[in-house]
């Protein structure tokens, strides 16, 4: 028994890593919603579940008060993709995730893409608007405080569990794409540029 030994690099390194994977994964208690729902997912390595085109489930229309007070409802994307987060502003991994999906809207906008936040679990908008501004997000939210609007998608879909989550809807308001972990650029483009080239 040793007293006031250093700590080994390995035991560092553990804990190291152990806190790392702490930091990366989803805000919120239980990473995944009944991953066997009706949506028809097949899930890569990198964490993206896609759904085939013709085994899609349709998206419900949501509609409800954006962040800076207008109304917004997913028929107004009708013909477009459209990719939807759910984030909150006390979420460090959507802290992370920001700067990527500001990017990729930007990247796509022109390519018939649209981006809609799901900003949940933020009791003040005063909160959730800071965030946006401080991450130069310029594509809407909707306010969602107690999560009703997440409830309203499949099961298997948008898990209400897991903050950050991502779904990809795709021309014909269906859903394509989902992950339940905080995007970069890549896992973004993977989701999209897949339905950008369906016809």
């Amino acid at each position: 028994m040793s007293h006031g030994r250093p700590a080994s690099r390995r035991a560092l390194f553990a804990a190291g890593t152990a806190l790392a994977a702490l930091a990366l994964s989803a805000c919120g208690d239980g990473g995944t919603q009944g991953g066997g729902g009706d949506t028809n997912f097949v899930t890569g390595k990198s964490g993206v579940s896609v759904a085939a085109k013709g085994e899609r489930v349709k998206a419900p229309d949501i509609e409800g008060e954006t962040l800076d007070g207008k109304t917004l409802s997913l028929a107004d994307y009708k013909g477009k993709i459209v990719v939807i987060n759910t984030w909150g502003s006390w979420c460090s991994p959507c802290r992370a995730e920001a700067k990527y999906l500001k990017q990729v809207s930007e990247e796509t906008k022109s390519k018939g893409v649209e981006f809609v936040g799901i900003n949940t679990r933020d009791p003040q908008k005063s909160s959730a608007l800071a965030f946006e501004e401080d991450h130069e997000i310029d594509y809407p939210s909707l306010y969602d405080p107690a999560g009703k609007l997440i409830l309203r998608f499949p099961k298997g879909s948008l898990s209400p569990q897991a903050i950050p989550t991502t779904i990809v809807i795709d021309r014909e308001g269906k859903i394509a794409a989902r992950t339940l972990q905080a995007v970069n650029d890549q896992d973004l483009h993977e989701m999209i540029d897949p339905l950008i080239a369906e016809k």
